[in-house]
C-alpha cells in the first residue's frame, strides 16, 4: 500500500552575498520540514571559482554547423587539389562534403578524413561550451548541458561548502543528518521552471556557482549543485543522476531504511532523494509524479564518476 503524503513547502527566510577580501560569502536562513530555524554562512574562494563557467549557453545548432564548417574548409584547403577537389556546402540541417577525382583511393582518404575532421569539431564545439550528446526516453537524439562534467569540476571549488554543513550537523550523527540539512537547504532555495531540456537548448540551467550566485535553480541545476557537494563529502560511495521527462533526481548508494524509495541500477542500490524543492521532500522519499514515472520506466540514469 501506498501513503502518499502532503508535503511541506521550503521556506528561504533571508539571502546575502558579498565579497570579501578573498572570496564570495554567502549567507543563509530557513525553515525546514519540522519548522525548525536555521542559518548557514560559508566562503568560496576567488581561486576556487574564477576558472568555472557562470553560466550555460545556449546550444544553437546554426553556430555549431558554422564552426564544424570553418574547420572542414580550413582542412580541405590543405589537401592539394590535384589528389581531389572539394566543395562544402552547409545545408539547413546538415553539412554536404563532396569530393571528386581521378584516384578513387585518394578519394576514399579524404573522404575518412574528413569525415574525422567533422567529428572532432562538432566534439570540440560541445566540449568548449559544455554541452554533450543524449537520447531520451523517447529514443529522441538531443544536446544538453554536460551535467557530469559541471559536477566533476565543482566538488573541489565546492569542498567550503559542503564542510560548512558538515559542521552544522552533531559530531554523532549519520550521513541522513548531513543529507537532511542540505536537502532543506537546497529545497529552500527559489525554483526555477525546467524547461524541456530537448527543446530548451540549455536555456534555464545554471552552473553551480551560479545557482548560489542568484539564489534561484531549475531542477537539474540543484541536482548538479546538491551532486557536486555530496561528492565532495562522500569521495568514494556510488552516485546516480535520475532524469525524468521534466524532472531530475538524485540517488546514492547507502544502506536502505525501511521506508527509503529505491531504485537498483547496474547491480547496486540507490536511496533517492530530491533536492528540487519548493516541497519539503525527506531524504529517501520522492513526490507521487517522481514515483509514477520510477515505475512506468519513464527515466534514465547517469552514473555520478
Amino acid at each position: 500500500m501506498v501513503f502518499h503524503v502532503q508535503h511541506a513547502l521550503s521556506e528561504q527566510l533571508e539571502f546575502k552575498r558579498k565579497k570579501t577580501d578573498t572570496g564570495m560569502q554567502f549567507y543563509y536562513e530557513w525553515i525546514d520540514g519540522a519548522k525548525q530555524r536555521h542559518n548557514l554562512r560559508f566562503e568560496i574562494p576567488f581561486e576556487s571559482i574564477e576558472d568555472l563557467p557562470l553560466r550555460q549557453t545556449n546550444y544553437k545548432p546554426k553556430i555549431a554547423q558554422r564552426h564544424v564548417t570553418v574547420a572542414l574548409t580550413k582542412a580541405a584547403k590543405a589537401i592539394d587539389p590535384k589528389d581531389a577537389k572539394i566543395t562544402i556546402k552547409p545545408l539547413r540541417e546538415a553539412i554536404n562534403i563532396k569530393v571528386s577525382g581521378t584516384d578513387e583511393e585518394k578519394i576514399e582518404d579524404v573522404q575518412a578524413h574528413l569525415r574525422d575532421v567533422q567529428q572532432n569539431a562538432y566534439d570540440s564545439y560541445l566540449h568548449e561550451h559544455y554541452f554533450t550528446r543524449f537520447t531520451t526516453i523517447f529514443n529522441q537524439s538531443a544536446i544538453k548541458p554536460d551535467h557530469l562534467r559541471y559536477i566533476s569540476e565543482s566538488v573541489k571549488p565546492l569542498v567550503s561548502v559542503s564542510q560548512a554543513f558538515y559542521e552544522k550537523v552533531a559530531s554523532e550523527s549519520d550521513s541522513r543528518a548531513y543529507f537532511s540539512l542540505i536537502l532543506s537547504w537546497l529545497q529552500s532555495i527559489p525554483y526555477d521552471t525546467l524547461e524541456d531540456r530537448v527543446v530548451s537548448n540549455g536555456s534555464g540551467y545554471a552552473p553551480p556557482i551560479s545557482v548560489l550566485m542568484q539564489n534561484l535553480g531549475d531542477c537539474d541545476s540543484k541536482a548538479v549543485l546538491a551532486s557536486s557537494m555530496v561528492r565532495a563529502f562522500l569521495p568514494t560511495t556510488k552516485m546516480i543522476v535520475l532524469y525524468l521527462p521534466n524532472h531530475a533526481l538524485l540517488g546514492i548508494a547507502l544502506t536502505p531504511m525501511a521506508d527509503d524509495r529505491t531504485i537498483e541500477h547496474d547491480g547496486d542500490v540507490y536511496v533517492l532523494y530530491d533536492p528540487t524543492g519548493p516541497a519539503l521532500i525527506p531524504f529517501g522519499q520522492v513526490s507521487e509524479d517522481t514515483e509514477r514515472n520510477i515505475v512506468t520506466g519513464r527515466y534514465q540514469v547517469e552514473v555520478v564518476e
